[in-house]
């Protein structure tokens, strides 16, 4: 029975409303009052902390804000690091296999390996004084190093990237427009969500930053062994020329600036001694 009181008890003492009244303090006239009780004043406490909660979560999640919280760019440097190194193990794979196809290629020419003689036959012919280029030949391969002299298009093969190079993902997206030499789109377009953190893809130096009327917001870092990244269409810029980053610092956020920008995207470029890269051969996207 006393059990039962008590809780008798209790849900009366919540559920007793409570008059609240505002009076004028000269006249003490009523000027509004209405009735609460203590159960009706908790829950609308409790509901007003749950959507103050509530919208600070989504601030946070929807916002660069997310990138200051401790070990939120962990996982992704980490799931980063991991696609690198798969593709460094493909990379590798790849290049023992072309080193054995040199190997039986020096064998051949060494004598070390037997060729069947229609080969034999091809090599000596072509070793022979037939074959030797005409006055036309000559003029065309003239005119066509002469053309080929600056198309960008081309890398040369002393030119190829250096090993052990871990390039960081500039910003999560989808890759929205292809690298183009011939049409002069020396990068390639990554639709990304607004005001989305750009991330330095290696560490390096801010030697540029500005706005430009087709690229909007533009900043660009020399990194070593002649490499320099290039991000266009950002809505704000987080460095200014000079600073040192690291890879993986936030240095702008996303945006569509510029006339030559149709949505909200990140134009990003790669240059290694003056010839632009293609970033999808050297990042996972």
């Amino acid at each position: 029975m006393a059990k039962k009181r008590k809780k008798t008890n209790f849900w009366k003492r919540i559920g007793f409303k409570y008059k609240l009244s505002v009076l004028n303090e000269n006249t003490l006239e009523n000027l509004f009052s209405f009735r609460i009780s203590g159960l009706f004043a908790f829950l609308v406490v409790a509901f007003f902390a749950g959507l103050l909660i509530s919208l600070t979560a989504i601030v946070i999640i929807n916002t660069p804000i997310r990138n200051y919280l401790p070990g939120y760019l962990d996982s992704e440097i980490r799931k980063d690091i991991v696609d690198n190194a798969l593709k460094a193990d493909s990379l590798e794979y790849a290049l023992e296999k072309q080193n054995r196809y040199l190997e039986n290629i020096s064998s051949i020419f060494r004598g070390d390996t037997v060729v069947p003689s229609v080969f034999l036959t091809d090599t000596l012919y072509t070793s022979g004084k037939g074959l030797e280029r005409s006055k036309r030949e000559e003029e065309f391969l003239a005119n066509y190093e002469e053309q080929e002299k600056y198309n960008l298009s081309s890398l040369p093969a002393s030119n190829t990237l250096p090993d052990n190079i871990i390039f960081y993902r500039p910003v999560r997206g989808v890759i929205s427009s292809k690298f183009d030499p011939k049409e002069r789109h020396f990068g390639i377009d990554i639709a990304a969500a607004p005001k989305e953190s750009v991330l330095a893809t290696l560490g390096g130096t801010v030697v540029f930053t500005g706005f430009d009327a087709n690229a909007g917001y533009v900043i660009q870092l020399q990194h070593k062994n002649g490499l320099v990244s290039i991000y266009k269409h950002n809505a704000l810029l987080l460095k200014k020329e000079g600073e040192e980053v690291v890879a993986g610092e936030a240095i702008a956020l996303v945006g569509n600036t510029g006339k030559l920008s149709s949505g909200t995207h990140l134009h990003f470029e790669i240059w290694f001694n003056g010839f632009p890269i293609n970033p999808e051969t050297v990042i996972v996207f």
